[in-house]
This record gives C-alpha cells, sequence and structure tokens, in this order.
C-alpha cells in the first residue's frame, strides 16, 4: 500500500460521513444487526480460521471471541437508542431561562488496528462501538494471525460498503502508511512501544486515541484465601489462550504461609483442565510464532520448574510452567510475558507487596485473593491499575456495565458496552438561550451588577 491508496481510502470514508447517513438511528441499528448476522454467517470459517493461526477450539473461540462479540452487539442493539439522545445539563441560577444538553457526535473517521492473541475479538469489538456511535471504520488485523485476517477481510467485504466498513491487510509498512493519514480517531491494542508510535503519529494531526496495552498484571493470594478455588481461577485465567491475554495473571505473589498449599492446587487443576500432557491436548492453543516461542522457551532457564516445562518447536506449543525461585532480577520479571509460564513470589507482609507495586508501572490488570474485606479494600485502594478481579481472574473484561482499560505504561481510555460507544462519540455541550427576556446584570453596569453577581457567583 501506498500514501495514495492509504490517503483515498481515508478520503472515500470521510466522504461517506459527510453525508450525514451514520447520524441516523435507524442506520445505525440496521448495520449493527448486519454485523451480528454476519458473524452467525460466517462462524464455521471463524472457527476454521482461528483453528489455524492459534489452534483454539470451538469451545474456546467462543467463549473467548464470538460469545464476546455477541453479547457486546446484543447490548449495544438494547441501548443504542437511549444513549443517542441528548443528555440534559443543569443550568445555574446566572443563566435563568436558558437550557442546557449534550450531545453524543461521532468523530468521524475511524482506525482500529487490532493485535494477534484475540485477533477477531479484538478487531470487531472496537467497531461495535464506533459503528454504535456514527463513525466510518478502517480496521487493520494483525498480518501475523493471516488465517483470521483473510476471513475478516473477507465477510466485512462482502457485508459492509467499504466506503463504511473497510479492512486493510498487511504488515508494517501498511500500518505505517495508515498512521500518516488524518484520522478523526484512533482505536489501537498492543504493545507498549508500538503505543508509544501510534499515539506520536496521531500527535501530528491532534487526533484523539485509546491505547489497549498490557502490563505485568498480578495475582496476589493471601493467607485467608479460598486456596483450592483461587488456583482454579487463576490457572484458568493464566492459561486461556496459552497465556497469550493481555490480562492474564502474568505472575503470583503467595503468602508464605499458603504457598505450598497454592501450588499443590494449582498442578491439580492444570492436570484437570488440561490433561498430564498438554502439549498432545488437541484442542491447547499454541504460541502465535516461532520468535515468540523462542523468547518464551528462553525464559524457563529462569529460577526453577515445578511444574511443566515441556516444549515443542513443531507444534510451537508450550505446556503451562510454573516457576518458582524467581526475582525481580530474572530476565522473565522485566516484560510482559504473554504465554503459558507462571512465575511465583513469596512475601510475608501484604503492606510491603503494596510498597513493591507503586514503584512499577501501572499494570492493566490485578488480582486479589482473600477474604478479609479491609485487605481487600487496602490492595484495591492503594495500588494503581486498569481493572480488575477480587477473587477472580479476567471476569471483569465480561461485563458490558463496567469500563474495561490501562492507566499509565498499560494504556488510556477504556471500552466496553456504553464505554465503547462514549470512547468513540465527542460530547457537545450545548446551551439553548431565552429570547423572551436578557438579564440586564451580565453586561457591564457598574456596582450593582457587579453585587448582583457577587451574590449569584460565590
Amino acid at each position: 500500500m501506498g500514501k495514495l491508496e492509504a490517503k483515498e481510502i481515508v478520503n472515500r470514508q470521510r466522504s461517506f460521513f459527510h453525508t450525514g447517513k451514520t447520524m441516523d438511528y435507524a442506520f445505525r441499528k440496521e448495520q449493527l444487526t448486519s454485523l451480528k448476522n454476519m458473524l452467525k454467517g460466517y462462524e464455521q470459517e471463524i472457527y476454521h480460521a482461528l483453528k489455524n493461526d492459534l489452534n483454539k477450539s470451538e469451545y474456546e473461540a467462543f467463549t473467548t471471541e464470538l460469545g464476546f462479540l455477541y453479547t457486546e452487539i446484543d447490548f449495544a442493539l438494547k441501548h443504542l437508542k437511549d444513549w443517542m439522545k441528548p443528555e440534559k445539563a443543569e443550568t445555574p441560577l446566572t443563566h435563568k431561562g436558558s437550557k442546557s444538553y449534550i450531545r453524543k457526535e461521532p468523530y468521524g473517521v475511524a482506525l482500529i488496528i487490532a493485535p494477534w492473541n484475540y485477533p477477531l475479538h479484538l478487531a470487531i469489538a472496537p467497531a461495535i462501538g464506533a459503528i454504535a456511535a456514527g463513525n466510518t471504520v478502517v480496521l487493520k488485523p494483525s498480518e501475523i494471525t493471516r488465517s483470521t485476517s483473510a476471513i475478516l477481510a473477507d465477510m466485512i467485504q462482502s457485508t459492509f460498503d467499504s466506503s463504511f466498513v473497510t479492512v486493510v491487510e498487511g504488515a508494517k509498512d501498511v500500518s505505517q502508511q495508515l498512521l500518516e493519514q488524518r484520522w478523526d480517531y484512533i482505536f489501537f491494542t498492543g504493545g507498549a512501544h508500538v503505543g508509544k508510535i501510534v499515539m506520536e503519529q496521531a500527535s501530528k494531526h491532534l487526533t484523539p486515541v485509546t491505547l489497549e496495552l498490557g502490563g505485568k498484571s498480578p495475582a496476589i493470594v493471601d493467607t485467608d484465601a479460598k486456596i483450592d478455588l483461587a488456583a482454579k481461577r487463576i490457572v484458568w485465567g493464566k492459561f486461556t489462550n496459552a497465556g497469550q491475554t493481555c490480562v492474564a495473571p502474568d505472575y503470583v505473589y503467595v503468602h508464605e504461609k499458603v504457598k505450598l498449599k497454592l501450588l499443590r492446587a494449582m498442578k491439580k487443576h492444570i492436570k484437570s483442565l488440561y490433561g498430564k500432557k498438554p502439549i498432545q491436548n488437541y484442542d491447547y492453543v499454541r504460541i502465535v510464532g516461532k520468535q515468540h516461542f523462542n523468547r518464551l522457551n528462553a525464559f524457563m532457564t529462569d529460577g526453577e520448574i515445578i511444574h511443566g516445562g515441556e516444549a515443542d518447536e513443531d507444534k510451537l506449543s508450550i505446556e503451562p510452567t510454573i516457576l518458582d525461585k524467581i526475582s525481580w532480577d530474572n530476565a522473565i520479571m522485566q516484560e510482559e510475558i504473554f504465554g503459558p509460564l507462571l512465575p511465583i513470589i513469596t512475601f510475608r507482609s501484604l503492606d510491603d507487596v503494596i510498597s513493591e507495586m507503586k514503584e512499577m508501572e501501572k499494570p492493566l490488570a490485578l488480582y486479589y485473593f482473600g477474604e478479609n474485606e479491609q485487605k481487600q479494600q487496602l490492595v484495591m485502594t492503594n495500588v494503581s491499575f486498569g481493572g480488575g478481579c477480587i477473587n477472580d481472574t479476567l471476569y471483569h473484561l465480561a461485563n458490558p456495565h463496567l469500563p474495561f482499560g490501562g492507566t499509565g505504561n498499560s494504556g488510556m481510555g477504556a471500552y466496553h458496552g456504553k464505554y465503547s460507544f462514549d470512547t468513540f462519540s465527542h460530547q457537545k455541550s450545548i446551551l439553548k438561550q431565552t429570547t423572551k427576556f436578557d438579564i440586564p446584570f451580565r453586561y457591564p453596569g457598574g456596582q450593582v451588577a457587579k453585587a448582583i453577581l457577587s451574590r449569584l457567583m460565590k
């Protein structure tokens, strides 16, 4: 793709946006319905693509990709009319006679850059919000998951006018060409390094951005946690998608008093969920590519492997692995793991954990396991992170009533449910003033006017 072609795509979409068609509720509802019907119609092809790219089973593909999208579309369709209504705002006494309200206005032409780990989910989910809010969409899927990228291009081309929604496939150079264009909104999901590049490019046109990044998200297991249940939920949250999840527990802080009990329980649940030989499990998700496989495989020299450790380069598969005797000096603790390796760090004092967390980059998620409500609130109040759970993992992102997003190095902005609509909408403030009378003291009028204003405004 050259600069001219990228510019033509943006210009074509901007021309479509300027027709005003996307401002209409009926149009948006029709497009969201078409989106859902498209996913249903291509469901088997989607399963096949995700199997090719990541070896996802139909169960995992549905629960982590398609099912979420169906729920999100239904939620948007149910509430869209209310979301679009102008929102009344209070008017102070100084503005007597006037009315105030906020209109939710689409930005215009939106660029969505999607990652490879949930290549369908993380491409379509932000597009739902963009469409609901009345924007046009250019979607750039990851070139790493080629089969899903191809099916996205095929089904969207078959369903939508390309001036409204289109897919642009390609590698890094295509993303660069797209980012050089003037967009009205950019939504990026990926790593912090590329996120900074996206933000830099957006700044040249003062384009607003949402950055959904990542980070080292901890699970903290305290002395009074229900250990067996904590172990099961950590194992599920960590090893879903072979750990290639931005909100997966990156490592575990466990109190020394319950460490051995937790490790025994996690080993048990790994075997229960993935079998005694996960690499031979037909439905176990593989690592996305050789480079990523090699990076993860190198981490297994850190600490001591107390469960797992087997890797198959030909299958690009690494079994769920627990690493003990890990310190912050190990290479595995210097970056987000994004794979099925789970380091264990022991603690004695929860206050020490909180102090350490305050010195680190803010993670995208945090998970605390413990029954004491005061300790729960101590962690939730004193540690900054994007979002998380008490006594669970991952589940917060499946609630459309909660915003999902990061803070600091883990991102900016949020989406899901109404928050997706709000992300892709500019809040336009409007005051409608009366012409039946005119308040005289708003104009220069000496001491009397000043005295009146002082009483009203102080």
